[in-house]
């Protein structure tokens, strides 16, 4: 189907403005346009920014199983990085894996990597990962940790996946029509 959508894409788009500009009237058809390609601005910048988040928690998870002398560092750190891409629980699905290849070596080896995962889990979700998906979506950090809280809290596992992209295009259009009252009433 993704296949299907994709060589259409351009059809589908046409066809879909055609039926917003037969719906609504000019000046809000260019409003629900123009806020669609924001929302895909911003879902495209979430996916760029967590795959980046990711990659760079992959390498320090190498460079840290290196210093470590843990073994299988490479394969080990790839897995954290991919399974990085699930917010919050990622890292640990990805250590699975790892800690049970350890474990088989060397339950020492397998202690210090589940040491590893925990600090590197704590420094990707408090501090790397809101900073670079805060930049990557226009929301500040604070905004990032509580998106995926409260969409978490409310929509389990499924909710903390969409909740920056998704907070993210509220906070924009919050803050459009904020601005735009405050331009009405000759406010800055």
């Amino acid at each position: 189907i993704s296949c299907y959508l994709m060589s259409s894409k351009h059809r589908i788009i046409h066809g879909m403005k055609r039926i917003i500009y037969a719906l609504f009237d000019q000046k809000t058809a260019y409003k629900v346009i123009f806020t669609i390609k924001e929302c895909n601005h911003i879902f495209g910048q979430y996916i760029i920014g967590k795959a980046l988040d990711s990659l760079i928690i992959g390498i320090i998870c190498f460079v840290l199983m290196c210093i470590l002398h843990l073994q299988y560092a490479l394969l080990i750190s790839i897995i954290v990085g991919i399974t990085n891409m699930i917010p919050y629980f990622g890292p640990f699905i990805g250590a699975i894996p790892g800690l049970i290849i350890l474990l088989i070596i060397s339950p020492k080896q397998a202690l210090i990597f589940l040491i590893l995962i925990f600090l590197l889990q704590q420094f990707d979700g408090n501090i790397l990962g809101p900073k670079i998906l805060g930049d990557s979506t226009g929301l500040p950090s604070f905004w990032v940790l509580f998106s995926i809280l409260l969409f978490g809290g409310l929509f389990g596992f499924v909710g903390m996946i969409i909740a920056v992209p998704v907070f993210a295009v509220f906070y924009r259009l919050i803050s459009e029509y904020i601005c735009g009252m405050l331009r009405r009433k000759k406010l800055s």
